[in-house]
């Protein structure tokens, strides 16, 4: 079977392969501190349902309590190593059973179901529940390969082991923007992603990662930075990975990559 790729928004993704359901990221609420959704809705119910959840980094619009404790009763939720340790509430959300939670670091592997592997790879991003603590976790991607291998970058900047570190993929799933007007140290932009890109030349991608929450009262502050990144990527894809399909989703729209198997 194909693998299929579903968007919900910013860096919420459904990955199916071989009959096993990965969810990255999950983030189903429409306000977020600041932050409020102004494109698409909500996720459905049924966009709760995974076999694993994969969580890149302990931020709150990536590893949002809510969402997960909208998770059915015993999916396994994979988490930066020492989550729980760094995140108090996160405990609480897999008590008695509720989530099984599994920490991985760079490099860790992991067997979903019966025909998938997801490898834990690095990021270049600051991992910390922020504003709190001093405690640090590592930032992390992930690769999920069944019939196709799937990098999901989480949140990343470009950084020199980046390909080698991810391996050969065949679809990526990559951050072009972000939540404000400005995107700091550790992220992609739309031509850093193209970038990125380049160097890790899957079959296909698909920007994720933008136009989804904005702060409330900026509508008016540089919105070409909140509605362009997509359109964007694509252009500077074609410049810079002319081999490969770029993929712009809408919100709650799938697709199947072509050249994964």
């Amino acid at each position: 079977m194909p693998v299929e790729i579903t968007w919900w928004g910013h860096a919420t993704c459904t990955i199916e392969d071989s009959g096993t359901r990965v969810l990255t990221d999950p983030l189903f609420a429409r306000r977020l501190a600041h932050l409020r959704r102004r494109r698409g809705d909500v996720p459905p119910p049924r966009a709760t349902v995974a076999d694993a959840v994969l969580i890149s980094h302990l931020h709150a619009d990536h590893l949002h309590l809510p969402s997960l404790a909208q998770l059915p009763r015993g999916t396994q939720v994979l988490v930066p190593r020492g989550a729980a340790q760094a995140v108090r509430g996160l405990r609480r959300v897999v008590a008695d059973g509720a989530l099984r939670l599994t920490e991985v670091g760079p490099g860790d592997s992991t067997m979903i179901g019966d025909g998938l592997v997801v490898r834990a790879v690095s990021a270049a991003h600051d991992g910390r529940r922020l504003p709190y603590g001093p405690e640090r976790c590592p930032a992390l991607g992930y690769v999920v390969s069944g019939t196709a291998r799937t990098y999901f970058a989480g949140d990343t900047g470009l950084f020199d082991a980046m390909a080698d570190e991810v391996g050969e993929v065949d679809v990526a799933l990559l951050p072009v923007g972000g939540w404000g007007p400005y995107l700091g140290h550790g992220h992609l932009d739309a031509g850093r992603a193209a970038e990125a890109l380049a160097r890790l030349a899957p079959r296909s991608a698909v920007p994720v990662h933008y136009g989804t929450y904005w702060p409330i009262g900026m509508d008016a502050v540089r919105p070409h930075e909140f509605h362009a990144p997509g359109v964007e990527f694509e252009r500077h894809a074609a410049r810079l990975a002319p081999q490969v399909t770029v993929h712009r989703l809408g919100h709650g729209e799938s697709i199947r990559p072509e050249g994964a198997k």
